[in-house]
């Protein structure tokens, strides 16, 4: 395995300096607002999760043709895929239970009842070959019995719960419309457009093609790298967040500023521009003085004539509601763009999660390749 060290982002500028003619911007804006983030994930995170993910993809991909070429096999195959995920227990659980849940769910297709699927689970039935698949493989490597285990396993995944509550959190405020479109959100994946998940990884230029099994897993790695890294860019902007009494908050990264002043102007530039507007009060010259009414008219009750043509107080009055009205659009707008995750977010999450001392230290893989810390295994 390769560890050479390098900077976190690098190999994302250069895959995202030749556009690719297949993408998957939309489908992740939506994924990302299922795992947590604002209803309307910005474009740019999205273009940059999207970067981050396939790079990482690639770079799998790579490592698991040379272990098939080591094997001596003309395929990709889940069992390169395993070994590969071997060192990371959690993920690596995490991974079986999904191949478990689509045996469940062939089997379910196919019409067979419930009882003799539990009864099954393990069984060298063809409906259940992705599970016979990795056990039997895992079975080969395993010396010490600890892969094994993970089969006989039910420790609950504190992060799969964490993801659970949030969503749950997350729909507590949503009507009937906003719920709808959240679930729709969440049943979206990689694996449900496999063709076009083929072509984004420009699978058909590959000397050593993956077969279906590994383009499933590579479908669920591909998810499982996107929810963590929203996972994290949400405890970045948390942790970033300044606090009333805190302490330490004059202590923020300085990548994170350096980044967040670098990469956002436009940001800081619509503002600037809803400040400056045409409409606002700053730019609006006073309104012409009325003059004052006569005192025959004060004795006699009359209403001054400029009140009620054009230019009076009621069209000033108009006016002012106008301006209300775009200075409220136009903050909502920013408020609701400054609750959706931030480029900058995301560069900070994997900056950290590159670094082996930090706050998330204890989340970061036991190995590194080509200088970018894996996020699926």
């Amino acid at each position: 395995m390769s560890s050479t060290v390098a900077s976190p982002m690098s190999a994302v500028a250069s895959s995202s300096s030749g556009r690719r003619s297949t993408s998957f911007t939309l489908e992740l804006q939506s994924m990302m607002f299922s795992l947590g983030d604002a209803r309307r994930p910005l474009h740019e995170t999205a273009i940059l999760v999207e970067d981050i993910v396939h790079t990482q993809l690639i770079n799998l991909l790579q490592q698991a043709a040379e272990v098939s070429q080591m094997r001596g096999a003309r395929v990709i195959s889940a069992e390169d895929l395993l070994f590969l995920m071997r060192k990371d227990k959690k993920k690596l659980r995490r991974l079986l239970k999904y191949m478990f849940f689509r045996d469940y769910k062939s089997k379910i297709v196919k019409g067979i009842e419930e009882d003799d699927i539990l009864e099954d689970k393990f069984s060298s039935n063809n409906t259940n070959k992705r599970q016979k698949l990795a056990q039997d493989f895992l079975n080969s490597i395993d010396q010490t019995g600890e892969l094994l285990a993970m089969f006989e396993d039910d420790e609950i995944d504190d992060v799969k719960q964490e993801r659970m509550e949030r969503a749950e959190r997350q729909t507590r405020a949503m009507d009937s419309v906003q719920y709808a479109e959240f679930c729709e959100s969440r049943q979206l994946s990689f694996s449900k457009k496999a063709s076009k998940f083929r072509d984004w990884l420009d699978c058909s230029s590959m000397e050593i093609k993956p077969n279906a099994v590994a383009m499933e897993i590579l479908a669920y790695l591909a998810y499982e790298t996107v929810a963590q890294l929203v996972d994290l860019a949400l405890l970045v902007k948390q942790d970033m967040t300044p606090k009333a009494g805190d302490p330490f908050s004059h202590a923020i990264s300085a990548t994170f500023i350096q980044y967040h002043n670098s990469t956002e102007p436009h940001l800081l530039g619509q503002s600037a521009s809803v400040k400056t507007s045409l409409d606002s009060p700053e730019n609006t010259p006073p309104p012409t003085p009325t003059p004052p009414a006569s005192a025959g008219q004060q004795h006699l009750g009359k209403t001054p004539s400029g009140a009620l043509g054009n230019g009076g107080i009621g069209q000033d009055s108009t006016k002012s509601k106008q301006r209300k009205r775009k200075k409220s659009t136009a903050a909502c707008g920013m408020e609701a763009q400054s609750d959706a995750i931030q480029p900058s977010h995301i560069r900070e999450a994997i900056r950290r999660y590159g670094h082996k001392i930090g706050p998330l230290s204890p989340f970061t893989s036991a190995y590194r390749r080509n200088g970018m810390t894996f996020l699926a295994c």
